[in-house]
Parts: structure tokens; sequence; C-alpha cells
């Protein structure tokens, strides 16, 4: 296990498609009344999603066609991946409940390689974000990296429109056309979490700004535990 250090922090939010298999959590979007309140989630990839309320009515089951595992990437001698290219993103994404934010947390490659403005090149990656010190957590009784970080310019959220962070460069370009959605004041940090075993974002929380307090708690209940066909069933409706 590395020491916790910002490019570590890094190397983690990379490798979260190489470091689970199945995935059992609740997840809830405090103070963010554009968020459906809090679910819970059987994931098993590469392709199956199970989604209920925490009351446990099913609210979605999803079954995307089967693909490739993807390329194997660049690792570190800690088995942390070193290198990612951003053309894998879509071969790599996990089934979608209501949007990209579910995916960037479950793959939260968007807070380690960003682009700069300037360059064309997809491929050419620098950090994403500004990292504060990270420090040792628990996270629902699991282990977990806490950073305080800020997106830099070069910062590229996996869908500009539900970012895991908001900045005002990547909202200024998506909201061009409705200058309405921009914010006055955005945060002056986040604070972020990373699940030590998965790489799963478990936990962002902006500090300050128009949204402060906004953000995503993600509580895993099992890791790589055997999910049976039939939980990834919809039941048949009656007429």
């Amino acid at each position: 296990m590395p020491s916790p250090s910002a490019d570590s922090f890094a190397a983690f939010a990379r490798s979260s498609p190489w470091r689970w298999s199945t995935l059992r959590f609740s997840v809830r979007w405090p103070a963010d009344p554009w968020k459906p309140g809090a679910v819970r989630a059987w994931l098993r990839r590469p392709d199956v999603l199970r989604v209920e309320t925490v009351a446990g009515v099913l609210l979605q089951v999803v079954r995307e066609p089967a693909r490739d595992a993807g390329p194997q990437p660049l690792l570190r001698p800690d088995g942390l991946v070193a290198e990612r290219r951003r053309s894998w993103d879509h071969d790599l994404d996990d089934p979608m409940h209501q949007d990209y934010h579910w995916v960037a947390m479950l793959d939260p490659a968007e807070l380690a390689d960003g682009r700069e403005p300037d360059t064309v090149d997809t491929e050419v990656l620098v950090p994403a974000l500004e990292v504060g010190s990270v420090v040792e957590v628990e996270h629902a009784g699991r282990p977990a990296w806490e950073a305080v970080v800020r997106p830099t310019d070069a910062y590229e959220p996996r869908c500009g429109c539900c970012p895991l962070l908001r900045s005002r460069e990547v909202d200024l370009d998506e909201y061009r056309d409705h200058p309405q959605h921009v914010l006055e004041e955005y945060p002056g940090a986040y604070r972020v979490r990373l699940d030590v075993q998965t790489g799963v974002c478990v936990l962002t929380e902006a500090l300050g700004g128009d949204i402060a307090g906004r953000g995503h708690d993600l509580r895993i209940e099992a890791v790589d535990e055997p999910m049976a066909d039939v939980l990834f069933v919809e039941p048949r409706r009656r007429w």
C-alpha cells in the first residue's frame, strides 16, 4: 500500500476498473435539489445494474450489451494505474443510472487526469486537480483517502453537465448558450474521498460558494460478492 500523496491519490482515481468486479452500495446526494433520494444498488461489471430505493422498491434494471474487458493499463510498482488513455473511457463505463455522475463516481478517472485547454490531442494528459495534503480516514467503516482539492483549468469531467466537481471553466463551456446555469460564486475547494480497496469516489463535498455542502455520499456494503443473474431480471408487468 503506498503512502498517501497527491500522486498516489491520482493513481487510485485511475484504477477502479481493475480493482473490483461487483459492488453493493447505497448513495445519497446531500443538499442537492436536482438529485433523487438515496438509492441502493447492485452492480456486476461489466454490464448489469440493479437500483432500488432504500425501502426496497425497484427503480431500474440496466443490462448493457456484452463487451470486452478493455485494455490493460500501465501499472506502477504498487499495482495502481500509472497511465490511462482517454480513448478507453467509453469501453470501461459501468452501466448508468440517470446520468454520467453515476459513472464518474464509480470510475473517477476525471479526478486524475485532465487536458490542457489549448491542446487538441486528447491523449496528452495533465493533472486535473490541485491536491492538498492527503490523509487516511474511514468512510462507512472502510479505509479511505481524503484530500481537499481544486479543479485546474485542465479538469475535464466525463460529462460537463454532471461533473463530480463543478468549476467555472467547465460551466462556461457547457452552458455557453444558457448562462443562467452558471453560478455566481463557485466553491473555493472540494473535499473528496476515495475508497482504498476499490478506487471508487465515495464522497464529494463543495466547500463554500453557492453550492456549499453539495456532493455525494456513497456507502460500500460489499465488494466482489457473487451476484446471480436473477438479481438483474426485471419482474414481468401485469396488465
